[in-house]
């Protein structure tokens, strides 16, 4: 089995100095690709450096993180612009709004989403997009600048069933489940079964959002094993079925196989 994890932070500081060590311990598990969403300014440099080390394993997406939205959103978002024409990406990651912590730059994050929705029409690339207490501005947005015209996925759903109708309406997009599903206390699982196992990919979210029986802990690469197996109970397949079929669905969004390296 080959699986791929297409949300994972393993360039983060969090892992210093075992970046090396989990990359092993993951392809040994049947890992075969790790998609690393940017953060912001900060973590370019960090994310690059991981993928370039590992160049057929861990693919790089170029995006501004909603919560990095600050009142240097323009020329933040202009340096993360300014990358795209330099180097090959998977995708443009991780982008979205979050209204769960603060309120405060609603606007400009609208408008830093929505301008990250342009570049991947116009570059063909694929969204990975962070939504959290935030479904109807993240709708209003896409619809305004185009959903028909992209593809991407809802990174980490944690949405209800009214949510997931929504998302099922948008054919090009695909929904990523993560550890989230194996809590006690999450409707995930319920959830997600009102959707075909083709709209589903799995992801870590690392170093954050660790499935039980981590949970609490640093989230590693090689955990997404739980998610998959809680992904195969909720949809009465073998782990094996499971994998294959989210691996299509992940290479059919990003194409990774046919990116330039």
């Amino acid at each position: 089995m080959k699986l791929i994890d297409t949300h994972n932070h393993l360039y983060l500081e969090e892992f210093d100095p075992q970046q090396d060590e989990l990359v092993a311990i993951a392809k040994e598990s049947g890992i075969d690709a790790l998609l690393l969403p940017n953060v912001d300014t900060t973590t370019i440099g960090r994310m690059h450096d991981l993928s370039d080390r590992y160049p057929d394993f861990a693919y790089p997406m170029m995006g501004l993180h909603p919560t990095s939205v600050d009142e240097h959103y323009a020329e933040n978002l202009k340096t993360t612009e300014s990358w795209l024409n330099k180097r090959p990406y998977c995708g443009i990651g991780e982008i979205g709004i979050d209204l769960y912590w603060d309120k405060t730059y609603l606007k400009q994050q609208k408008e830093v989403f929505e301008e990250q929705l342009r570049w991947s029409i116009d570059l063909g690339l694929p969204v990975a997009i962070h939504t959290r207490d935030a479904f109807p501005e993240v709708f209003d947005s896409l619809y305004k600048v185009g959903c028909e015209k992209m593809t991407g996925v809802f990174h980490s759903f944690t949405g209800n069933e009214d949510e997931l109708e929504e998302i099922k309406k948008l054919t090009n997009f695909k929904i990523g489940i993560n550890g989230v599903i194996t809590f006690k206390n999450s409707r995930l699982s319920e959830i997600i079964r009102q959707t075909d196992i083709h709209k589903i990919v799995l992801e870590t979210d690392a170093p954050y959002l660790a499935p039980v029986p981590y949970r609490g802990k640093r989230n590693e690469p090689v955990y997404i094993w739980k998610t998959a197996e809680r992904v195969a109970q909720t949809y009465g397949l073998t782990l094996e079925e499971t994998v294959e079929t989210t691996r299509k669905n992940a290479l059919n969004l990003f194409k990774i196989e046919n990116k330039p390296r």
